[in-house]
């Protein structure tokens, strides 16, 4: 562990680092951060779990804000994960301006990041992880619960093997997936191969033959409990992704599989049943209400950070946020077959307060070393704070559009609502490992079509229902799709077909016009024969050209009914 001594020279390096105005140093002397703090616990029962969930293949510590905007629909509305901001704070008693005020929040990312600096980073989290099993000797379960293998160029150059290096480096005990199907069946296949631990997907078969194509459950004993695992990858895969890329995969949420995985796991002596899930919140906290028998649900998908356990019925939903920000920790005394106790923790890893693990830095780097000239170049600067993850358009992404629209000639941009890429404050470089985080994908031709009015409409009201269908089984737990040089008005309470309205060609001020052509650029197509220059490229160029980018908070959509 980190001693006083150790603790006052890593924040005098880092005093060094950001100069005599204070920074994280004088942040962690007025808050007293110290690897001690951070791993304070006080510890019950035979079982521990730790989880994380969404890394998206980000290695090294960074800034990632979270959403301002997080509606809930239905029964959902005003519950966890669904508030932000101040609501957020007093939901979980947490004090604005304090280090889990920005760790766990958006208020006052940008100032507060001047103070705390970056979280997370592989090394860091292996140093909590390590700790904690010291602690806790063969008690310790270590659980992925997917995204891990997507989101950076080492991933996308390696195919997702640097990952499964850094992986196995780490001692992860059990998987599970979503964005690693986007390599393809082929490639996923060989991967798993070199995994040194268990890669489960119950609810993923083979279309020919009506099988499963992965394990669903492992058993481990951990303190005398006898813990089955239960793996489930996303649902929608073959939707949100390229079907093409894994055509003999269904996928689906399956719950009468899932139940039988749970009535098969108690009736060869299961203890404790855990689902490590990448359906999403919401649809776990609806399957928790329907299918008994589960003792805790590791959630992921959907990127929520919860600082607290949510119970449904009899069922722990446990949400650890993403990007490697947070590790949870969740204690369980376990008797009887039925969970007596439990203490939780969502630990932010604030970077500069954890002594990074020697072996993981090591393999981190080694990573990262040989892509130094793409992840360090410095494309440009911004002026404001770009972020992505939001229900509406984040400023990321209006930078994405404003490149599609100068770089390909385009009327109006579309970029997905995906809820992975680094978030960067004020007066930050723009690095190509910044930009790759936001744009590393399998399939990025950035397309340039025409879409008459009409079909824009359908195209946002489709992704909108996916966000705001008000029974989770039917929400895919992405955000909206941005759009560029254009504006709309939704109302989430509506039904599909109903939501959008007063559209407007930013340009013009004029109406979108359902029967007249508008040229479209947009990029993550599941269409297999889209044409274009890949996304990271045309985003590149553009900002070698600007230099320096200030993009303002985006006023073109209006929000109702909530």
């Amino acid at each position: 562990m980190l001693t006083r001594r150790d603790f006052l020279q890593v924040t005098a390096a880092t005093a060094a680092m950001f100069g005599p105005a204070g920074g994280i140093a004088a942040a962690a002397a007025a808050q007293k951060i110290s690897q001690e703090e951070v791993l304070k616990f006080d510890s019950i029962g035979q079982v521990t779990l730790l989880n994380f969930t969404d890394i998206h293949a980000q290695l090294v510590p960074l800034y990632f804000r979270e959403p301002s905007v997080n509606l809930g629909v239905g029964a959902v509305n005003g519950l966890p994960p669904h508030l932000t901001g101040k609501d957020f704070l007093k939901r979980f008693d947490i004090t604005a301006g304090t280090r889990d005020a920005y760790a766990f929040s958006s208020q006052d990312f940008s100032a507060l990041a001047q103070q705390y600096g970056r979280i997370g980073g592989l090394a860091q989290m292996a140093t909590l992880i390590k700790a904690i099993r010291a602690e806790r000797p063969g008690n310790t379960l270590l659980v992925d619960t997917g995204d891990t293998w997507q989101g950076s160029y080492t991933s996308l150059e390696t195919r997702g093997e640097d990952m499964v290096e850094a992986m196995n480096a780490l001692g992860v005990d059990v998987m599970t997936a979503h964005w690693e199907f986007t390599y393809g069946a082929e490639r996923v296949q060989e991967l798993v191969e070199k995994l040194n631990f268990p890669f489960l997907a119950g609810n993923v078969r083979d279309t020919e033959f009506d099988e499963p194509v992965f394990e669903s459950t492992k058993f481990f004993e951990r303190g005398g409990v006898n813990i089955a695992m239960i793996g489930q990858a996303f649902p929608y895969t073959p939707i949100a992704n390229p079907r093409y890329m894994i055509p003999e995969w269904s996928f689906g949420i399956q719950e009468d599989i899932v139940r039988d995985h749970v009535e098969a796991a108690r009736a060869a002596g299961a203890d404790l049943v855990v689902l490590a899930s990448h359906n999403g919140f919401d649809v776990d906290r609806k399957l928790a209400s329907r299918v008994e028998g589960i003792d805790v649900i590791l959630t992921g998908h959907t990127h929520d950070a919860i600082p607290g356990v949510i119970k449904v019925n009899d069922t722990l939903l446990i949400a650890t946020g993403s990007h490697g920000k947070f590790l949870g920790r969740l204690d369980l005394d376990v008797q009887n077959k039925k969970i007596k106790n439990y203490s939780y923790k969502l630990i932010p890893i604030f970077s500069d307060a954890i002594t990074p693990d020697p072996e993981i830095d090591a393999v981190v780097k080694s990573i990262r070393a040989p892509h130094t000239k793409v992840l360090d170049e410095v494309l440009a600067k911004t002026e404001g704070t770009l972020y992505r993850r939001g229900n509406f358009n984040g400023t990321f992404d209006d930078l994405i559009c404003q490149a599609i629209i100068q770089e390909r000639d385009t009327e109006i941009a579309l970029s997905p609502g995906f809820r992975w890429g680094r978030s960067l404050p004020p007066g930050a470089d723009i690095t190509g490992d910044d930009l790759f985080s936001q744009t590393a994908i399998t399939y990025p031709a950035c397309y340039r079509n025409e879409m008459n009015g009409e079909l824009l409409k359908t195209i946002l009201e489709d992704v909108a229902d996916n966000l705001f269908n008000p029974d989770p089984y039917y929400q895919q737990g992405g955000d909206m799709v941005r759009v560029g040089g254009m504006g709309y008005s939704i109302d989430v309470g509506k039904p599909i077909g109903s939501r959008i309205s007063n559209m407007i060609l930013l340009k013009t001020g004029e109406p979108i016009d359902a029967a007249r052509n508008y040229v479209v650029g947009g990029w993550a197509s599941v269409n297999p024969e889209t044409k274009g220059p890949a996304i990271y490229d045309v985003v590149s160029d553009y900002l070698r050209k600007s230099k320096t980018v200030n993009v303002p908070e985006n006023k073109t959509i209006k929000i109702s009914g909530v």
